[in-house]
């Protein structure tokens, strides 16, 4: 019998083995001679302990992309249960305590944020597939957006800003967008390899990214190499996601083999990178006229629910950076 003791696949059968044990406590494992269930039973257990009590934002953060990146599919409490190995009560309770959202209300928010997002990068597909992609007839689709984001999806793609918009964050500021072409000229399209990182994540307004990044180089400070590449991954257009419900990855790169507990591994692929050399408070503005302008008409589509933005250079006196916005492409 071949036992695979890969740190995953202990986990994995930690979660669910514990709970075996705790219905099941005098029901002998069949098949595994008696010195080694006393052994497996015993690194199970002990596993199934320190699972217990470690970072529940762990598991979360395992369930929230699993949700993102099956959003077109028919995602219920008991899948994802069955994906992060626990029950469906507990679950519950852990997202709900973490998140401040149920597990239905946050897949439904992220449904149709994400439909939102797609209603901008796709202006010729029909509203009713782009409904349809996420599991809803015409009429549910319009009903749910219109919850969510006050007007039908019709309303909300002729809303779509063409030329500029106001900045969610500071309401005073307008962004103003260039033309497709000023945006290519400091385009490329790279291949990247897989990026393994050591990371945290935070629910909330993009605004309070400084302060997350102090406390976060504070916690890792021993990390940090002169090679090391600081990432942000996001998640959600913060002109369609409320600011308090963004999510977003803060990052340093790591080896392979970081033993740390919130380590993964972003996946390679083609990106676009935009060379972005400015203001901090002008990204903004620089990513939506790529998503709202350049984007649509370049014939690429976004292939993940997440882009990156990779640290270059950070002036702090002078607020300025210089770093690559990056956006996964097929």
């Amino acid at each position: 019998m071949t036992i695979d003791w890969s740190l995953g696949a202990f986990y994995a059968a930690g979660r669910c083995v514990y709970g075996l044990v705790q219905v099941f406590p005098s029901t002998p494992f069949p098949c595994i001679d008696s010195v080694r269930q006393r052994f497996y039973n015993k690194r199970i257990l002990n596993t199934a302990k320190n699972w217990r009590t470690m970072d529940r934002k762990n598991l979360v953060n395992q369930s929230i992309d699993y949700i993102m990146g099956h959003l077109d599919e028919d995602l219920s409490l008991d899948r994802l249960a069955a994906h992060v190995y626990i029950s469906k009560f507990h679950f519950s309770r852990i997202f709900k305590e973490e998140t401040g959202e149920s597990v239905y209300a946050f897949i439904k928010r992220c449904k149709v944020d994400q439909s939102a997002v797609d209603l901008k990068l796709n202006p010729t597909k029909a509203i009713t597939d782009i409904g349809l992609d996420y599991g809803y007839s015409a009429s549910n689709y319009s009903t749910v957006f219109k919850e969510r984001h006050h007007t039908s999806p019709t309303g909300y793609k002729q809303s779509i800003p063409a030329h500029s918009m106001p900045v969610p964050f500071t309401p005073e500021r307008t962004a103003r967008f260039k033309t497709a072409e000023e945006y290519a000229a400091r385009i490329e399209i790279q291949e990247f390899p897989d990026i393994f990182v050591i990371y945290e994540r935070f629910i909330g307004s993009y605004v309070d990214i400084e302060t997350h990044w102090y406390q976060f180089f504070d916690q890792y400070k021993a990390f940090l190499r002169e090679e090391t590449v600081l990432i942000e991954r996001f998640f959600n257009d913060p002109a369609i996601t409320n600011a308090s419900q963004c999510i977003c990855d803060l990052c340093l790169t790591a080896e392979p083999d970081c033993s740390l507990d919130h380590v993964m591994r972003i996946r390679g692929g083609k990106w676009i990178v935009y060379h972005y050399d400015g203001e901090i408070k002008d990204i903004f503005e620089t990513l939506q006229g790529i998503f709202n302008i350049w984007l649509p008409q370049s014939g690429y589509h976004m292939a993940r629910r997440y882009g990156l933005n990779l640290y270059r250079r950070i002036d702090r006196g002078n607020h300025s950076v210089v770093m690559d916005l990056c956006i996964p492409i097929s």
